[in-house]
């Protein structure tokens, strides 16, 4: 499965400090290995890698909030 614009998903992802964080994301954009998103755990736009998403799952509509 891959993600898509649009899809609301759930990741762990690792910073480049080495520091894990689970984190609900609406994706925006994905280009170049850089995912656009908004965090939906702390409502601000973020830019994430995909070789730092350390594992990711779909949230179903509605179980989000």
């Amino acid at each position: 499965m891959k993600m898509s614009v649009g899809q609301i998903v759930e990741i762990i992802y690792q910073d480049k400090a080495g520091k894990i964080t689970q984190r609900k994301i609406e994706i925006i954009g994905i280009r170049d290995g850089c995912i656009r998103a908004t965090c939906l755990t702390t409502n601000s736009p973020r830019v994430f890698l995909e070789s730092s998403i350390l594992s990711w799952q779909p949230i179903q509509e509605g179980r989000y909030a």
